[in-house]
């Protein structure tokens, strides 16, 4: 997926994935998935996406600090 935000290109196929997040069993439609990267750049970005009835029906990707970066990895 790729997003423009501002001036920069968020694209997970671009990206480095640093580490991914599951809740939920795969086909589950409340189960979801959230994956930070970061982008060529040095700019962090999380990608989110889930079932149906998840808080993620629909794919998304919002940029984030590197202090919200690494706050991110410390809870996961």
């Amino acid at each position: 997926m790729k997003k423009t935000i501002g001036k920069a290109e968020y694209d997970t196929e671009t990206a480095t994935l640093i580490r991914r997040h599951s809740e939920g069993e795969f086909g589950d439609p409340t189960g979801y998935e959230e994956s930070l990267y970061q982008t060529p750049g040095g700019l962090y970005f999380l990608y989110y996406s889930g079932g149906a009835d998840s808080k993620y029906p629909t794919p998304e990707i919002r940029r984030i600090s590197k202090e919200k970066a690494e706050l991110w990895l410390a809870e996961r």
